[in-house]
């Protein structure tokens, strides 16, 4: 430990170098210096100001942002240890996704490019389940400076989130309510669905039926399914909603409508397969839009967020640590396969 101490005096009396500067510094030089090592417990709050006289909040302050970097990890009822001998980043950033579908990569490559080279990024997927989302959560914590998660609709979510300080959390993608005033930016899903099935409604009556393909227990959000069946009994729509489409059952006259795009591309192949136009001879309707959907069988209506603007705002919030909370709006983009 006096090592330690050792390293941290030496910069007494460098011009211009605050007590705090001082502190941090004094500790980075104590890894490039091969003093300190990965997994090693630093002194306390309470010895460093015997030892050097500082304010309680000067120690405090040195050690959060040595944590921020992730240089330093904070151990509740354990202490500060080294977290990580690369002393030259200056941010590190947990990012808690889903899983690495179209849109989750259109978001992560908009929010790596707009951190920038001087931000250190590891990116984690839970596939909606609890039990891999509160691991991740829990192994996690204190070794990062931000945290920006996609959240899983579930009763256990809040009390996992919780772990997370406010001011280095930025949930996106999906809401979800927790304690505290938090940060955000996310979609919605309930009225934006309804107002894009009500805006459809006369294009979808020209068909005998819409059919919705609903997966329980997986990322769809149930907000979408509220949002189909009230829109099939306010219009007066023949509906019908169906766990997974089976390849080879599409049948003329019938609009489909999936968010998942393995069922899209299933729909769409049958359609090539027995000589089916979408727009013409069915109907299709997806969720999230992506430069595929634009192309393909002269282009596929959906209703989408734009995931580029959701990813300028997280990667703002992680620089700026400014508090953010918005909603990004969803737009219905009509071509022809409906």
């Amino acid at each position: 430990m006096r090592d330690i101490f050792d390293q941290i005096h030496e910069l007494e009396g460098i011009p211009g170098f605050s007590k705090h500067e001082q502190f941090v510094q004094g500790i980075i030089n104590a890894i490039d210096n091969k003093v300190l090592g990965k997994g090693d417990i630093l002194p306390s709050v309470n010895n460093m100001i015997k030892e050097f006289g500082f304010a309680r909040e000067t120690i405090a302050r040195g050690y959060r942002e040595l944590v921020d970097r992730g240089i330093v990890e904070s151990k509740s009822r354990f202490g500060f240890f080294i977290a990580n001998e690369d002393t030259g980043q200056t941010l590190k950033v947990a990012l808690l996704l889903y899983a690495f579908d179209f849109f989750q990569e259109i978001f992560y490559k908009t929010f790596r490019q707009k951190l920038g080279n001087g931000v250190h990024l590891d990116v984690f997927f839970h596939h909606n389940n609890i039990e891999i989302f509160e691991t991740l959560v829990t192994n996690t914590k204190g070794k990062y400076g931000m945290y920006v998660v996609a959240p899983i609709p579930n009763p256990r979510t809040a009390g996992i989130l919780r772990n997370i300080p406010t001011n280095k959390f930025l949930m996106i993608d999906r809401y979800e309510k927790i304690d505290g005033d938090f940060s955000y930016v996310t979609q919605e899903f309930e009225a934006s669905s309804y107002n894009a099935f009500a805006e459809l409604a006369e294009v979808i009556r020209k068909y005998d039926e819409m059919v919705f393909y609903y997966r329980p227990s997986t990322d769809t959000p149930i907000e979408i399914l509220r949002a189909f069946k009230k829109f099939i009994k306010d219009f007066k729509i023949k509906g019908t909603i169906k766990t997974e489409y089976i390849p080879g059952s599409i049948v003329r006259n019938k609009v489909y409508f999936t968010i998942n795009n393995t069922e899209l591309w299933a729909i769409l192949k049958d359609c090539k397969t027995q000589n089916i136009t979408p727009g013409t001879d069915i109907g299709v309707l997806s969720h999230n839009d992506d430069v595929v959907k634009e192309i393909i069988f002269d282009g596929i209506t959906n209703y989408s967020t734009d995931f580029q603007k959701m990813a300028d705002l997280a990667a703002s919030f992680v620089l700026t640590g400014k508090k953010i909370q918005e909603v990004i709006p969803t737009v219905l983009i009509r071509r022809k396969s409906l």
